[in-house]
């Protein structure tokens, strides 16, 4: 899978809309990678109207909707080769509050200005033990991906690391210092499996409210 992008494979071809549930709060872009409809009906249930954008799409056509938030999704491939993507996530920092999930952690680090590399042992399945240090606390975490944010290169001053794989002690989860934007390595929208981290999904909305009332 190194340097083969696949996200172009299994992208949107063209710019649909997840309708909320109840009363829309909050309008939502997300950049399509390869996303799960779970993620989509977890935002509806909180009241987001999500835009879904196939990956190739603009800064600009994203920021032409004037969506509250921007989620980065999950997706296959070498994150590395996904240049379009991390450059538009680079023009979008700071504009709006970003949350990404499994490609998008490594999308959001590598436009953060780190690096990735490939795993010798991929995490698949259930059962991973994630420390969430904001939280203080523990999730059991579903987890599938063969590529890794590299904590070496990750610019402390601006970026730290929230979530930390029990096991091998790998990058799970960063948050931006300064800008409103955190990222995910595994999956939390309880689907496959564990419910323990569905929390982060709150946390996004908590951040659209703060930002919204700066």
């Amino acid at each position: 899978m190194e340097g083969m992008d696949f996200v172009k494979d299994v992208t949107t071809l063209k710019k649909y809309v997840w309708k909320h549930r109840g009363t829309r709060r909050y309008k939502i872009a997300a950049i399509d990678c390869g996303i799960k409809f779970n993620i989509l009906r977890i935002l509806a249930d909180l009241g987001c109207e999500t835009h879904v954008f196939p990956a190739r799409a603009s800064a600009e056509a994203i920021m032409s909707i004037k969506p509250d938030g921007l989620f980065l999704s999950n997706g296959p491939g070498d994150p590395a080769v996904v240049t379009y993507v991390i450059d538009t996530v680079k023009a979008l920092l700071g504009k709006l509050p970003i949350f990404g999930i499994c490609l998008g952690n490594q999308i959001l680090g590598l436009a953060l200005g780190g690096k990735t590399y490939k795993l010798k042992f991929g995490h698949h399945g259930a059962n991973h033990p994630v420390k969430d240090f904001p939280g203080n606390r523990i999730a059991v975490t579903s987890q599938n991906h063969g590529f890794c944010v590299d904590i070496k290169s990750l610019d402390t001053h601006e970026v730290e690391v929230i979530h930390l794989n029990l096991n091998d002690k790998s990058v799970e989860g960063i948050r931006h210092k300064k800008f409103p934007a955190f990222s995910i390595q595994y999956h939390p929208e309880s689907a496959p499996g564990p419910h323990d981290a569905r929390y982060l999904f709150n946390q996004f909305i908590d951040m659209i409210e703060t930002y919204k009332n700066v």
